[in-house]
């Protein structure tokens, strides 16, 4: 396979650059193909946050941006607090990293608890109950425990709060947006909740602007090209503030503009060589997805047909199918449904991706 070569010298016109480039340059900035991280703590340091509202798939959106790590030191790093898990940017669990997560909380809840505020109303949820479920999860894992969320709901229950539902579900997340409680370790095959400040080492608070700049610089860095609109989106923040957050870190960033889009990302230090091609496996809610909006077209991800697999099969950056797992003792089986037949060099590279995805799975179970 003959390798593609991608180079920025400086500047790019309009006329430079195509989707295909654009694809491959997110790829290489993702870490989907350019793995620089060994350690999933390392990674979410660079990407700042990971969504991972599906826990088993969410672990292989870290284990394929790291260099060697399978599905058993994802989990291993989890349990021991090295990832965390919680409800941050937009009003979905995310991934971070323990020396992010309270100003990533502090930038993003304001805008979240906006966005919570209609389904909170509907369901009768009020300020007061908010108050009165905080100092009875505060109370119920003060001292180190570790409780799951069917004995965090017994713990509401009892004191005649909402346990269950909906409405469950938004006082748990309220308290994560209060910096109350976050992810704890693992009992057995189920998750738990802790509170922030016993198992999350004290970090110093940084105000609003540098929080908004580093977010901005992490996004951008990482996820360039892309728009000042699919940042705003990315990251729940009004326009203005993602506009803001560019602003700041804009003179460290390139520009591209293509489709009538103006594009930015980190200066490439020197051109970089990617074997063509290849296939990767993504889920659905992978960052390579849900980091953009305005330009997920350059995606070609479209809508999906067959919505019992919704997970994206990429073929050098663009959708030509979906696949699912089905994880046994030791081993996962991986099905896939393409929307075209391959070619004998694109056979053999889905035969490599599902290699890597079942080498990451070898020490399930």
């Amino acid at each position: 396979m003959n390798p593609h070569h991608i180079r920025l010298p400086g500047p790019l016109s309009w006329q430079s650059v195509t989707h295909h480039e654009i694809a491959l340059l997110r790829l290489h900035n993702h870490s989907l193909w350019t793995q620089s991280e060994s350690q999933p703590a390392g990674l979410l340091r660079r990407l700042g946050a990971v969504q991972a509202q599906e826990f088993a798939y969410a672990k292989w959106s870290i284990g394929q941006r790291t260099s060697g790590a399978t599905h058993e030191h994802i989990q291993q790093a989890y349990a021991a607090g090295a990832v965390l898990r919680t409800h941050v940017l937009r009003p979905t669990w995310h991934f971070v990293h323990p020396a992010d997560i309270r100003w990533l909380v502090d930038l993003t809840a304001p805008r979240i608890r906006i966005l919570n505020g209609f389904t909170q109303r509907e369901h009768g949820i009020e300020e007061s109950m908010l108050r009165r479920s905080n100092a009875v999860l505060a109370k119920a894992l003060k001292g180190g425990h570790h409780l799951t969320r069917t004995e965090l709901a017994a713990k509401l229950a009892a004191a005649r709060l909402p346990s269950a539902g909906v409405p469950l579900a938004y006082l748990v997340m309220h308290a994560e947006l209060s910096k109350l409680i976050c992810s704890g370790t693992m009992r057995g095959k189920q998750h738990t909740y802790a509170l922030m400040d016993e198992w999350v080492p004290a970090a110093p608070s940084i105000a609003r602007d540098e929080a908004l700049a580093e977010l901005a610089r992490r996004y951008f860095v990482t996820r360039g090209p892309a728009t000042v609109r699919d940042f705003a989106v990315w990251s729940s923040l009004t326009l203005a503030e993602a506009r803001r957050g560019l602003q700041a870190v804009q003179p460290a960033l390139e520009r591209i503009q293509a489709d009538a889009r103006e594009y930015w990302l980190a200066p490439m230090e020197s051109s970089f060589s990617m074997k063509t091609p290849r296939i990767d496996f993504v889920q659905c809610y992978d960052e390579y997805i849900m980091s953009y909006s305005e330009s997920r077209d350059v995606l070609g991800v479209g809508a999906l047909e067959r919505p019992e697999l919704v997970h994206f099969i990429l073929l050098d950056g663009h959708r030509i199918g979906r696949w699912r797992h089905q994880l046994g003792k030791g081993e996962a089986e991986v099905q896939t449904s393409l929307d075209r037949p391959l070619k004998a060099r694109e056979a053999a590279a889905l035969q490599s991706a599902i290699r890597r995805y079942q080498q990451f799975h070898r020490s399930n179970r």
